[in-house]
């Protein structure tokens, strides 16, 4: 396979934790943290050391995937003396969100709402490169749009111009959501107007996908975002070119198990009690896309917040609670 795959920043779905689990099966070449909200004043490195605690593991996860920081907001000046403060940890890259759809982001001119002002764009990417040293990756991550894809190019173009090296486009625009289809065929014309590399994103959720959303956007890179975490194996299926058949899902799964005992454990580390239990189902709920043994465990402690209860069904079905290894991120 010739290509890259980045794991995409989700925010509220795929923590460092999460990020830990995936980059054990492996298969990426880097990640992308959640964002972390610039909004008028300079973050303290504790602030980007919570959001991403890979930073004190030289900006990597346990098993060695590189995670570059994303950045979230629109005022020029202050977005780059945020990232001057950020380049001092030494992350594994830097990377401007336009892409979030929440409407509690958007409310304040944020994320994918700046798509209705390229000019503002370009001012953002560019004070922030004059900060950024050249040995630390510069990307960003767009949508097509607001509600419309009439100002797609110009987005691109604005954000290449304002010196951003690589970018990530969500084939969607914002009023889109997360409703299929993603229009993967407008990655190639934002491919045909700018020089900088371009990563494909959204609706991967099989090798199929990933098939057709190359052949149509012409895009050598992708970024995986909900298909990941629904289906730990994908980046694995994309590199291998090949779906497993059904019939393999069953030892999949086995080879899950361990997995889903560390994350649990390290949910655990992070958040306590019922918290804990809200994170583990949250992403069973996801894994029932494709394993129906995660479906029968999520059907089993949805209800169930206390910690021991939930350890003793994790047992009961199979998961290895207490047996997983130590992973240095409690």
């Amino acid at each position: 396979m010739s290509g890259r795959i980045q794991l995409a920043p989700m925010e509220g779905l795929a923590d460092h934790v999460l990020r830990e689990v995936l980059s054990r099966v492996g298969g990426y070449d880097r990640a992308t943290c959640e964002f972390v909200r610039v909004s008028g004043s300079l973050l303290p490195p504790r602030i980007y050391r919570r959001i991403c605690p890979e930073l004190d593991r030289g900006s990597r996860t346990g098993p060695g995937m590189p995670v570059a920081v994303q950045l979230l907001g629109s005022d020029p000046e202050c977005m780059a003396e945020n990232a001057a403060q950020l380049c001092a940890l030494a992350p594994a890259g830097i990377d401007l969100n336009f892409g979030c759809p929440a409407k509690t982001v958007n409310r304040h001119g944020g994320g994918a709402m700046l798509l209705a002002t390229p000019e503002v764009l370009y001012r953002v990417a560019a004070a922030i490169r004059k900060v950024v040293p050249r040995h630390i990756p510069y990307s960003a991550k767009m949508r097509l749009g607001v509600s419309d894809t009439s100002r797609a190019l110009e987005c691109a173009q604005a954000l290449e111009a304002g010196g951003v090296e690589a970018l990530a486009v969500h084939a969607r625009t914002r009023d889109d959501g997360y409703r299929p289809p993603a229009h993967w065929e407008w990655i190639g014309r934002i491919r045909a107007a700018v020089s900088l590399p371009v990563i494909a994103n959204g609706e991967i959720w099989s090798v199929a996908d990933y098939l057709r959303c190359r052949a149509e956007s012409g895009a050598t890179d992708v970024m995986l975002g909900r298909g990941a975490v629904a289906d730990p194996f994908l980046a694995q299926r994309i590199r291998t070119r090949a779906d497993r058949a059904e019939r393999d899902a069953r030892s999949e799964w086995l080879e899950l198990l361990p997995l889903v005992a560390e994350y649990w454990r390290l949910c655990q580390d992070k958040v306590a009690g019922r918290h804990a239990a809200g994170r583990l189902k949250s992403w069973l709920a996801w894994l029932r896309r494709r394993f129906p043994e995660a479906e029968a465990l999520y059907g089993a402690i949805r209800t169930v917040n206390d910690p021991e209860a939930t350890a003793s069904l994790l047992r009961l079905h199979g998961v290895p609670v207490g047996a997983a290894a130590a992973t240095g991120l409690a």
